[in-house]
């Protein structure tokens, strides 16, 4: 069972009513129109401008689905892709270890900052942190590793339209410069059916890299509500102010459902949580109904 990671007034307000729906609905069929209406009513009550992506063998569901938002930490998803892309062309070993240095620590999320100094650690590592935790040291020590051109040329390679790595995490000279990073859902989803099943990568990488998804800290948001153990999540969150994202990988019953939420100009992170929790809902509620 989830852990469920909510504001203790969000938990007693939403959470109830959100179980004894999905409960009570498991009898009946659902089916893919169905969620569709259930989305679009979700989506209308999102107090932010509201970007997503879901795709089925039955269909798909697009709302601004090619707009660019501010990335946050969706960013991450390109960087272990090539990464594991290089380590498949033999031109990365994973395992090589890298000396995490004091002046190289940065904030924001992440436990390395508050490890000692000069630890090293592998690759497979750093990336791990880089997506569980979501850790930005380890992001960056991977970014000067395996190269932002080589990140971007596999952004192009994807043709990810609205997707580009331009500064490294917590580089505020950088955005001062106007640089900053960018995605859409479209570009998302992209990125999730490349790792679940794409070319790029043989099946041992792209098993590793959503065995680490699967490992998440953050399911706060799409998964949040998910109380059936069957149903096998994979997912990225992303943050800034005012910025709540998440995209996962759903799997249940021999089908996959990918999903991208991009949710911007928030004045609350509650509302957008909130969006996402239901969101997540809605697509278990429908994997379990078939």
């Amino acid at each position: 069972m989830r852990t469920i990671l909510l504001p203790a007034i969000y938990t007693i307000r939403r959470l109830p009513a959100a179980k004894i729906i999905l409960k009570s609905r498991q009898a009946n069929k659902m089916n893919f129109n169905d969620l569709e209406r259930e989305i679009m009513g979700i989506e209308a009550g999102c107090a932010g401008r509201i970007g997503l992506f879901i795709s089925a063998d039955e269909g798909q569901i697009m709302t601004n689905e090619g707009e660019s938002f501010p990335s946050a930490s969706l960013i991450k998803l390109p960087i272990i892709l090539e990464a594991f892309r290089q380590a498949d062309a033999r031109k990365l070993d994973l395992n090589e270890r890298i000396m995490v240095h004091p002046e190289e620590k940065v904030g924001g999320a992440g436990v390395l900052p508050a490890l000692s100094d000069n630890i090293t650690f592998n690759i497979i590592d750093l990336m791990t942190l880089m997506i569980i935790v979501s850790d930005n040291t380890a992001t960056n020590l991977v970014i000067d590793k395996i190269g932002m051109k080589s990140i971007n040329q596999l952004i192009s390679c994807l043709d990810l339209k609205e997707t580009l790595l331009s500064r490294k995490m917590m580089d505020f000279d950088a955005i001062h410069q106007g640089r900053n990073n960018y995605t859409s859902p479209r570009d998302i989803v992209t990125l999730l059916k490349e790792i679940h099943h794409g070319e790029m990568l043989n099946e041992k990488s792209r098993q590793q890299i959503i065995g680490i998804m699967r490992q998440q800290q953050f399911t706060d948001k799409l998964p949040a509500l998910v109380e059936s153990d069957k149903i096998r999540i994979a997912n990225k969150t992303g943050e800034l102010d005012g910025v709540d994202h998440d995209c996962a990988i759903f799997e249940y019953g021999g089908k996959t459902v990918f999903a991208a939420v991009l949710i911007d100009g928030l004045v609350d992170k509650v509302s957008g949580k909130y969006t996402m929790n239901q969101i997540g809902c809605a697509i278990t509620d429908y994997l379990l109904r078939q």
